[in-house]
This record gives structure tokens, C-alpha cells and sequence, in this order.
């Protein structure tokens, strides 16, 4: 098993995986994490090399790359053979399948959030975003943040002008999508050129931190701004709260990305947090499928587990959990109920390429905040490159 993700998730995944042991003698799992940022290259090096997991975590964004290159394996023959979802919403299923085949069931929904030191706010006095912030609101307000907070080396928020998932919700704001349903950008030069102003502004304001400190974030919860003390935000999913809260000694709370304002379209979705896939080439299949099962249906499991991953999909685990769910973790379930009615429709699965594409944002973004790339060149190279990926399949 091979996964992503904080210690808090690891320490959660190997309890699941001694119960497992324990409830079915005669297996064992050896699991394996890394960062998000070493966690993709390595299972590229794997899969090529024919030595993948039998059970990999799988990302919305790269699960349609996996499944076409025949990584994974179709799990429709084993529904309700092994694998249960009667209790799993058909939109839940849905988003795992791709070209009508199912590859990956959801560990847990969420959405994207900002995530921000509420202690912080208090200290200086401002308020913190909350669900009807709009992005200029929130550009004014993190300059603010910063002016009062008076700390050298401190900043409202991150930059978060090469973050793919923050870019996909404004985009939707503005009625467009990262791809159109043939598989090309769904967004010209000219929004990418006022996406990059918009963080170009903020370093300038001091909005956001200096280029030198967002280098350091490897994208991962450790490595985050708001962790390393550098900014009073972060932008992640909802389900990493509480990998967050157990790395930061200041209280802290969510809410949504900024909105496009009155009348605009909503940027955000109720998305699989990961997935779980297994590998097209495994030699334990029915183990396989067994521990997946157990995973998303065992409610002793969902206990441990409880919502680091996600909003549990499976309505008995659910059920189950809300019992033990701690504050953070009901906090994370309401911040869904909440978002619910203020979000949009799941968007297609990404093309392949769509994983170069958010590494090729985040270094375009970073080249004009070190003054390498103009702006307006930014984004024409950007369009280029992204382009000249995508034709490539």
C-alpha cells in the first residue's frame, strides 16, 4: 500500500492496517508515504517500471492518466463480488470511474478551504475570510493583516499564484473550466495573465509572502507557510485540518477560497478527497479488493480514519463516527454541510498531462515572482507550454 500525506494520516493508515491484520490472519501490509511532491514521480518510476503497489492512493487529477495508460485495474467485475457500494451515492461512484469504468473509490469528500490562524486575526484585530469574502476583499484584507501584524517575515497569506486548485475555483467564478471536454485549456492568455497579477499585486502590497519563503513550501502540510510560522493562511483541502492543527500550536479554522461576488458563479466542489486504486498489474486481487472494502465500509475502521481523508462516503460509517468525532473533525463536517449549497457541479476527470501542467504553474508563477518572467510573458508561456502538453496526450 503506498499512499501521500502527513504523519497524522500515516499513523492512522497503519492502525487501520493492523486491524486489518488482526481481523484476517495470515496477511500483512506494507505500507509506504511520502510527500505529495516525491509521492508522484515515484509511482510514475514504479508503474513504469512494472513494480507498482497493489493498493495505491489515487488523486482525482491523475486518475484518468493511470487508468488509460492500463495501470489500474477496473473494479466493476468485483461490485458486489468483495467490493460493497450500495451505500455509496451513484455521483460518490461516479467520480472514480473513467471512460464508464470504475478505477478508484473515494476515501472521503471534501472541498478546498482556507485554512487560517484564527488566533492571529484576533491578535491584530481584523477579521478573518469568511464564506462571502470576494478576492478583492481578500487581497485588501491580507494587506491589512500584514501592516498590523508588524513581524518581520510574516505575511497574511501564502502565495497561491501557482496552486492549481485555487486557480480552478476562480476560474469557475468567471464560467470557465481548466479543460473544455476535448481535452484543451478552457482558458485563454488573458486569464491566466490577470491570475498571475492578481499575486503579482500581492507581493507588492505584501499581501503574501516574498517568493524566497514560498519556495520552501513543498506542498505538503509540514512545508506549508501557515505551518513554518510565515503567514497567517494556507490554502489546502478541508480534510487536512486536522493534519494542520496537529502541526501548529495556534488555534485554527476554515473557511472557503474567496468568491467571484454578487452574481458570480460558484468556484468550488464537493470532490473525492483521494481515492483508492489498485494496480492493473497486482497478484492479489481479492486481497486487494478485501482491504479496499475494508477501508471505506469496516465503521471500526472509519473510527480511526475519521474524516483526515475526507468526509466518509459509505452512510453507515458515517453514521458511526459522528459519535467520536472530535471538535476538528466536526468542524470539517460542517464545513461541508456549509458548502453544499454553495458549490458547483464536479468538473471532468483532468486529461493526461494535467499533473505536468500543475507543476509547470507553480514554476511559472514562482519565475515572475523572482522577476525572471514578466507577467505578460508569463502567461503567454504558460498557454504555450500547457498547450503543447495536453496535444501530446
Amino acid at each position: 500500500m503506498y499512499w501521500w500525506g502527513s504523519k497524522e494520516r500515516a499513523d492512522r493508515t497503519l492502525q487501520v492496517n493492523k486491524l486489518y491484520q488482526n481481523t484476517y490472519t495470515g496477511v500483512a501490509i506494507d505500507g509506504e508515504t511520502l510527500a505529495w511532491g516525491d509521492y508522484w514521480p515515484r509511482l510514475a518510476t514504479q508503474t513504469a517500471g512494472r513494480n507498482a503497489p497493489d493498493v495505491i492512493q489515487m488523486d482525482y487529477r491523475y486518475i484518468a492518466e493511470y487508468a488509460r495508460r492500463g495501470a489500474l485495474l477496473p473494479l466493476d467485475p468485483h461490485v458486489g463480488k468483495g467490493l460493497d457500494l450500495k451505500d455509496f451515492p451513484p455521483s460518490v461512484v461516479d467520480s472514480g470511474k473513467v471512460d464508464g469504468k470504475i478505477y478508484g473509490i473515494s476515501l472521503g469528500g471534501n472541498t478546498s478551504s482556507t485554512i487560517y490562524d484564527k488566533d492571529a486575526f484576533a491578535a491584530v484585530g481584523l477579521p478573518p475570510p469568511n464564506l462571502d469574502t470576494d478576492w478583492k476583499a481578500f487581497a485588501k484584507l491580507m494587506a491589512e493583516f500584514t501592516k498590523a501584524a508588524k513581524r518581520p517575515g510574516y505575511f497574511g497569506s501564502q502565495d497561491g499564484g501557482g496552486l492549481e486548485p485555487i486557480f480552478e475555483g476562480w476560474l469557475r467564478t468567471r464560467g470557465q473550466e481548466l479543460y473544455t471536454p476535448d481535452n484543451k485549456l478552457g482558458f485563454g492568455e488573458k486569464d491566466i495573465e490577470e491570475w498571475f497579477a492578481y499575486w503579482a499585486d500581492m507581493r507588492a502590497s505584501g499581501g503574501c509572502v516574498t517568493p524566497e519563503l514560498q519556495a520552501l513550501d513543498k506542498q505538503n502540510v509540514e512545508n506549508n507557510m501557515l505551518t513554518l510560522g510565515k503567514a497567517a493562511i494556507g490554502f489546502a483541502h478541508s480534510n487536512q485540518l486536522v493534519a494542520f492543527q496537529s502541526l501548529n500550536k495556534s488555534k485554527l479554522a476554515m473557511t472557503s477560497y474567496p468568491t467571484g461576488g454578487p452574481g458570480a458563479k460558484p468556484g468550488q466542489y464537493i470532490k473525492p478527497s483521494m481515492l483508492f486504486s489498485l494496480s492493473a498489474r497486482t497478484k492479489e486481487v481479492d486481497e486487494a479488493v478485501r482491504v479496499l472494502n475494508f477501508f471505506v465500509n469496516d465503521v471500526t475502521a472509519g473510527k480511526i480514519l475519521g474524516v483526515e481523508r475526507g468526509v466518509p462516503a459509505s452512510s453507515p460509517v458515517l453514521k458511526g463516527i459522528a459519535e467520536s468525532l472530535d471538535d476538528l473533525g466536526r468542524a470539517m463536517a460542517d464545513y461541508i454541510a456549509a458548502m453544499n449549497s454553495r458549490v458547483g457541479p464536479l468538473p471532468q476527470t483532468p486529461p493526461g498531462g494535467a499533473g505536468e501542467i500543475q507543476v509547470l504553474l507553480r514554476r511559472v508563477n514562482e519565475q515572475i515572482g523572482f522577476d525572471r518572467l514578466k507577467v505578460a510573458d508569463g502567461a503567454k508561456l504558460f498557454v504555450s507550454e500547457a498547450s503543447r502538453i495536453l496535444a501530446r496526450g
